[in-house]
């Protein structure tokens, strides 16, 4: 590319969509969110506040909403934040409306349902032409949206691409660091979800903050396992969006995942639980497609596979519990 990127459309009015927009709303920049309500368009324009999906944060005047996706053509970057099952339909939306080459960051942590593919293969599938990126790392978007310090990764195919996305998004409080294993940046997204539906468990049923530390510990082994099988690289699960986003998301009531753990650890449904939400929670999703890709890729995910079957009815919590401390000893590692 031979200019500056100024020209950004937000794929997402939930909060982490709004968050990013209004990161990426500054002056020399124009940032328009695509948002499915009416009413939350409505209401960032007219009262520059998510009133459903991000209340109490100001946003920025100059940022501006929309429910018509075809405000998002021939922009200079798009930034898709539409839940991981929904993004390839919203993303074929806009097939013939973006130039070649046109840097489409996937922001969604998760993997699709129906194909077992994860965010990068779904964008190849819907927009051929765009450029893929991939930002993902520990980063709640109540922080982001107030302008508090968060780090994160952002995976780029093309380097130049990358430098033009860290120049546009880079401020002194939102630190992007720059990196080339989209898959391993997308895997860490994924799993820690699932994860952190399993810390939230545990401490939902009282079995103290040790059985918490060993589930990530041992959580981020299987992640770390997956993502060689793939091919992914060792480093970026050590990273930020692997052991960082891990950590965050499996240590605060904040994330939508580890709460959902939380309330099913405490005995209630899983219906009940999601019946209460009006923002997705992707590991719920995520955990059967994750079993499934773990089983293809010959990859022992014991955690994850007991979140999977509690999530689909297969077994209860109390069972789940009792088969993964049943299991023998083994010695420490990545590979055990």
């Amino acid at each position: 590319m031979t200019q500056a990127l100024k020209t950004f459309g937000v794929i997402g009015g939930g909060a982490w969509g709004t968050a990013i927009a209004q990161m990426l709303c500054r002056d020399g920049q124009d940032v328009t969110l695509w948002c499915l309500e009416a009413e939350v368009a409505d209401a960032i324009n007219s009262a520059h506040e998510n009133t459903v999906f991000l209340p109490g944060v100001p946003l920025k005047p100059a940022l501006r909403a929309t429910t018509s996706l075809a405000d998002l053509y021939n922009l200079d970057a798009l930034f898709a934040v539409a839940p991981a099952q929904h993004t390839r339909s919203t993303l074929a939306a806009l097939k013939g409306h973006i130039a070649s080459g046109t840097p489409v960051v996937l922001c969604s942590k998760g993997i699709e349902l129906s194909t077992g593919k994860f965010m990068t293969e779904v964008l190849a599938d819907a927009l051929p032409e765009a450029s893929p990126a991939v930002m993902s790392g520990p980063s709640f978007a109540i922080d982001v949206a107030k302008g508090l310090p968060t780090a994160v990764t952002l995976a780029v195919e093309d380097e130049s691409i990358g430098s033009e996305l860290i120049q546009a998004i880079s401020t002194p409080t939102f630190r992007p660091y720059l990196a080339s294993d989209l898959l391993g940046a997308e895997i860490g997204g994924a799993v820690k979800n699932v994860l952190a539906i399993a810390c939230g468990i545990a401490l939902g049923k009282g079995l103290g903050r040790s059985a918490h530390a060993a589930l990530i510990a041992r959580g981020s082994a299987e992640m770390t396992r997956l993502a060689l099988a793939m091919g992914a690289d060792r480093e970026t699960m050590s990273g930020l969006s692997g052991l960082g986003d891990l950590v965050l998301t499996c240590s605060s009531e904040t994330s939508r995942n580890m709460s959902c753990g939380l309330a099913l650890g405490r005995g209630e449904s899983l219906d009940s639980i999601l019946g209460a939400r009006n923002a997705v929670t992707e590991g719920v999703a995520t955990a059967p497609v994750l079993r499934r890709l773990a089983s293809e890729h010959d990859v022992d995910m014991p955690i994850c596979a007991s979140v999977a079957a509690i999530i689909t009815g297969e077994i209860s919590v109390d069972d789940a519990i009792m088969t993964l401390l049943m299991r023998p000893n083994k010695a420490e590692g990545v590979e055990a």
